[in-house]
């Protein structure tokens, strides 16, 4: 008969995970001798336990799966709160499992006790996952494990924690994990009525005319859909032009003539014209939480004689939006659309010459702001170059993880992303220092693939341990730091409020390249921008990951000027 670590691990792989992050601990000494006793899942070890979640957090957002995270509980257990956060407010499906003492002893004052009694670790996630529960009893671990995969696959997506005391962890099961039936993970529900209602949009079936200039602003639901590729052909199809969220780059690829690139936060001219400068006929957001960086700071005019907005939580549409509203899947909602294709045509087959010419007029004017910075000679060395060399050197396919701060704003901007999670960024709570280890999981999911990281030196000071891990496993991980010897966003706010917010928010100029040789990563330091190309292609050659220590321009104003000018007109009382 299994044990408990047996079954877990059995079921995680029948799941099609086959990778398990981790941080062992006395609390989880039983799944130890347990990952030997299987081959389905390799384990990687992380520096810490934040780093574990944060791993687990990459692997499910490249793979389309769940990543899975294996700590102890109290001080280990405390230490991935903000990396289960971070999957939670950017709707990653992440199984944290954490250890805990026996069942018999909890709350009697055993070393590193956090059960209910204690520090109640359970309680301590329940704000901020689908589901948090411990296991009250070895016989009940099967169903209840079941029950969490069930919160953990089905969507909308978000983690899911299990505290697993040590006598379930070595208890002898007399069952097996019976893996959840597909059709429970992706039923892909849509209204029908709001489906209904959402079609007379096109047809001017209310009395007013068909749309004519109609544009498409597609989120993060759209990957979890798996819906690109429906999305690419109703865009063809009737020459609709589409504007992503940033969350959402690559969705729709950026060097495709109906792309209008990211519109938001970073976003482009392009994507501001076409939904903000005269609002279209129509529009369709497509899965959109509607957050104040999706919407250029809520100015994005949601109209419900103008708009249809598809999501799966009611809640993100009735916020923001009076009507138009169809709950559901965007996926199936574009299918949907694709099945009338005959109806679709009487109203908007004559008018595509109407709106190729539209978006003919935004595409001759500039898309990016300031892109002569592109090729900027300057020294420090402008992050818009450090950005535009790394997209020369980088394969197409190659999957680039951003991490929180100024070189955010740069990469989302001046990046080009071409296909589903090859841009990966947490994008909502944004804990810095997150890709760093994500990039680890991401390379894991897809070991066929390139991953790179863009980084900051504040960014490192928090996560930067985490290289060690790459080299440990050997992941062929290109970190990009761009060391600006500050805290890039604080410092353009801070420094103009004097020299003593001024000095707290600059850093010192530490060596990265030495730090990562350190831990057994190649490194380099780049000063002069004509050195950046031969950098990283010597990167991307080499055995290993190589960290490549950029010192950059702190001065260097973020491409933002469309976001600042939503911001400074927006009013909530207007």
């Amino acid at each position: 008969m299994p044990l408990g670590t047996d079954f877990i691990l059995d079921a995680l792989a029948s799941e099609g995970v086959d990778h398990l992050f981790m941080v062992p601990g006395g609390l989880v000494d039983p799944f130890l001798p347990a990952l030997g006793r299987q081959k389905a899942l390799k384990p990687i070890v992380a520096a810490q336990e934040g780093g574990a979640v944060y791993m687990a957090d990459g692997y499910a957002r490249a793979s389309g799966k769940f990543g899975a995270a294996l700590c102890i509980g109290g001080p280990g257990f405390t230490n991935t709160v903000t990396a289960v956060a971070a999957a939670q407010t950017d709707g990653s499906p992440v199984l944290l499992l954490s250890g805990e003492v026996a069942t018999l002893v909890e709350g009697l004052g055993m070393f590193q006790d956090a059960s209910p009694l204690t520090l109640d670790d359970v309680s301590v996630l329940k704000p901020i996952v689908r589901m948090s529960s411990s296991v009250d009893n070895p016989k009940n671990l099967p169903h209840i494990f079941k029950h969490a995969m069930l919160q953990l696959r089905t969507k909308p997506s978000g983690p899911v924690h299990l505290s697993l005391p040590s006598d379930c962890q070595i208890a002898e099961l007399s069952v097996d994990y019976v893996p959840i039936d597909p059709t429970l993970v992706d039923p892909a529900p849509l209204s029908l009525s709001g489906a209904e209602a959402a079609f007379r949009h096109f047809t001017g079936a209310d009395g007013g005319r068909p749309p004519i200039r109609i544009a498409i602003l597609a989120g993060a639901g759209v990957e979890h859909a798996y819906a690109a590729k429906a999305l690419r052909q109703f865009a063809e199809l009737w020459r609709i032009p589409v504007a992503t969220t940033l969350r959402a780059k690559g969705v729709f690829p950026e060097d495709h003539v109906l792309s209008l690139g990211v519109f938001g936060y970073g976003g482009t001219h392009h994507a501001r014209m076409a939904l903000l400068d005269a609002p279209p006929d129509l529009l369709i957001v497509l899965a959109s939480g509607l957050n104040e960086r999706d919407t250029m700071h809520w100015s994005l005019q949601l109209a419900p004689s103008a708009t249809i907005c598809v999501n799966l939580a009611a809640a993100n549409i009735g916020m923001h939006s009076a009507g138009g509203g169809v709950v559901g899947d965007c996926g199936a909602f574009l299918r949907y659309l694709l099945d009338r294709t005959d109806v679709l045509d009487a109203s908007l087959g004559t008018s595509r010459a109407a709106r190729e010419a539209w978006l003919s007029e935004i595409r001759a004017t500039p898309r990016l702001q300031d892109v002569e910075h592109c090729a900027s000679d300057a020294v420090p060395i402008h992050p818009a170059r450090i950005i535009a060399e790394l997209r020369r050197a980088f394969p197409r396919d190659g999957v680039l993880l951003v991490d929180s701060g100024a070189h955010r704003a740069f990469a989302g901007h001046y990046w080009e992303s071409y296909e589903p999670r090859t841009y990966i960024s947490a994008t909502n709570l944004g804990p810095m220092g997150w890709a760093i280890p994500a990039a680890a999981g991401v390379q894991c999911a897809q070991p066929q693939r390139r991953v790179a990281v863009v980084t900051g030196d504040g960014c490192m000071g928090m996560n930067g341990i985490e290289v060690a891990t790459a080299a440990r496993y050997g992941l062929p991980i290109l970190f990009v730091v761009v060391n600006n010897a500050a805290l890039g966003n604080v410092w353009l706010r801070a420094h103009k409020l004097g020299p003593v917010p001024d000095e707290l928010t600059r850093l010192p100029d530490h060596d990265w390249a030495g730090f990562a040789r350190s831990l057994g990563c190649r490194g380099e330091t780049v000063r002069e921008p004509g050195d950046l190309a031969g950098a990283f292609a010597r990167g991307l050659a080499g055995e290993g990951p190589c960290l490549i220590d950029v010192k950059a321009d702190k001065s260097a104003a973020t491409p933002v000027a469309d976001w600042a000018a939503a911001l400074a007109a927006y009013s909530y009382h207007e």
